[in-house]
């Protein structure tokens, strides 16, 4: 269980964990540190965490009543408690609220924390594995309704990339090339369809950086005047432009030693270019309205939904912005070139919405799961996210979701998949060993129409090597249609 996937978050405001979260850091694990209720539920919005300790005593909260509210927002979360000698006569009832999984005394020993944090990842693995088998043996053959319903977990390997969830080769290698680029302090330009997560990658970004610990901002870009934008990033004085009735810090001197995310970069004008391109290459920040330039040490993300690189070739974006903003390039791919994902982010989207909206949803049907594997999803994942959250809502306590509660344009795609009918294929060839390669270069030729000619993909599904599939494809002539 120590690996750094596995996040641990120590919520206290004393100097004295400082020996305690070198053991746990050397243990593999990730530990993030926050003093405050409310810096401790920011990064959990940001990041998957797997266990908490906290102290009884915050500054500004009850750690009890916390972990209360973790309780309810975030039940997979271990919930570990610090007691002092004088606890309120409240805390045990509100401790007993919190599902506090076991309760740690001071002096602190941090040997005794490290273990007892091994034993609660441990025993909350084992309850899910547990959780699996019990559904499995419960509904795999007895609930015909469902016809050999697909519990959570369903066994694809899921993975995460803080809460990026993904199966699929091509996200895989994506992930591993952002991981790498997050250490860096190179710009990064993240391209990528709308609805595609392009956000969730840049928070994925600066929370695996070195500057993790500094602020990170956001822009979008769209729709704003340069005027505006100048001073959204740059900052202005007092009387700059009407209505400039005070002093502006603005976004790229708020995040000093931060990290900035522009959205829809696309967006600016050619004059704009110009001023964020000066900033990329001195980190000169001079607002509106000022004759001084100052300096600050922001590293940026950029994100658009249309190529810049086709921006560049018409004419309407600036060359050398583009190759400065590229230090790394991240493509992601949309929903309906990586089906592999669909599975695993449904299986997460049904648990995150169940656990919102207080449903016992025991999983997900096949026959809905086909359906979204034939669907093209224009919306990508945004749109997977909002019909999961509506079959969510319509559905029962101790139910699946099934084709009833799919919304009409999902619902009335066809549920199987389009394979060759053996009945329809008019074989060629006179002997059996003619009409065999007949039938197999025909289901060749549609899975690789089903798979748009992802040879990977199709030869996992035939069970083949690729070197396998490809000498196929050479040996029946099969070419691909245009």
């Amino acid at each position: 269980m120590s690996d750094q996937n596995t996040v641990l978050l120590v919520i206290a405001d004393k100097t004295e964990w400082s020996r305690v979260i070198s053991v746990l850091g050397d243990a593999g694990y990730r530990v993030l540190t926050t003093r405050s209720a409310k810096e401790a539920r920011a990064r959990t919005r940001d990041v998957l965490v797997d266990l908490i300790i906290c102290e009884d005593n915050l500054s500004n909260e009850n750690g009890a009543c916390l972990l209360c509210d973790y309780r309810m927002a975030h039940p997979e979360i271990i919930r570990l408690m610090v007691k002092t000698d004088k606890v309120a006569k409240d805390c045990k009832t509100n401790s007993d609220r919190a599902a506090v999984y076991q309760f740690i005394r001071k002096p602190l020993d941090p040997q005794q924390i490290g273990l007892l944090a091994k034993r609660a990842l441990e025993a909350r693995e084992l309850g899910r594995r547990h959780r699996l088998l019990s559904r499995e043996l419960k509904f795999s053959d007895d609930s015909p309704m469902f016809e050999q319903p697909q519990p959570l977990r369903n066994g694809v390997q899921c993975h995460n990339f803080e809460k990026l969830v993904y199966s699929s080769e091509s996200m895989s290698a994506l992930c591993n090339l952002a991981k790498q680029a997050a250490t860096t302090d190179l710009p990064i330009l993240i391209q990528g369809e709308t609805g595609t997560g392009k956000e969730l990658f840049a928070r994925a970004l600066h929370f695996k950086s070195e500057r993790n610990q500094s602020p990170l901002l956001f822009q979008n870009c769209g729709g704003m005047s340069d005027e505006l934008l100048q001073s959204e990033l740059f900052g202005h004085k007092r009387g700059a432009f009407t209505g400039a009735s005070g002093d502006r810090l603005g976004l790229f001197r708020a995040a000093d030693g931060g990290t900035v995310f522009l959205d829809e970069i696309s967006d600016v004008s050619k004059s704009f270019q110009v001023s964020l391109l000066r900033f990329l290459q001195d980190g000169e920040v001079k607002p509106l309205g000022s004759d001084i330039v100052q300096h600050s040490d922001v590293r940026i993300l950029a994100a658009t939904n249309v190529p810049l690189e086709k921006l560049v070739a018409q004419g309407k974006f600036r060359q050398d912005l583009y190759f400065r903003l590229k230090g790394f390039e991240i493509n992601i791919p949309p929903l309906r070139d990586r089906r592999d994902d669909i599975p695993v982010l449904a299986e997460f989207f049904v648990r995150k919405y169940s656990e919102e909206m207080r449903r016992r949803v025991l999983g997900i049907s096949n026959d809905v799961l086909e359906r979204f594997s034939n669907y093209s999803f224009p919306g990508n994942v945004r749109e997977l996210e909002n019909e999961i959250r509506r079959m969510v809502a319509l559905s029962q306590d101790g139910d699946y979701v099934t084709h009833r509660h799919l919304s009409p344009d999902i619902a009335k795609v066809s549920p199987t998949r389009n394979l060759v009918s053996t009945k329809a294929l008019q074989f060629d060839g006179a002997t059996l060993k003619e009409k065999v390669e007949s039938l197999e270069k025909e289901l060749l030729r549609d899975a690789l129409a089903r798979h748009r000619w992802n040879q990977s993909e199709a030869a996992r599904e035939l069970g083949l090597s690729r070197v396998g599939l490809a000498n196929k494809i050479k040996r029946y002539h099969i070419e691909q249609l245009s």
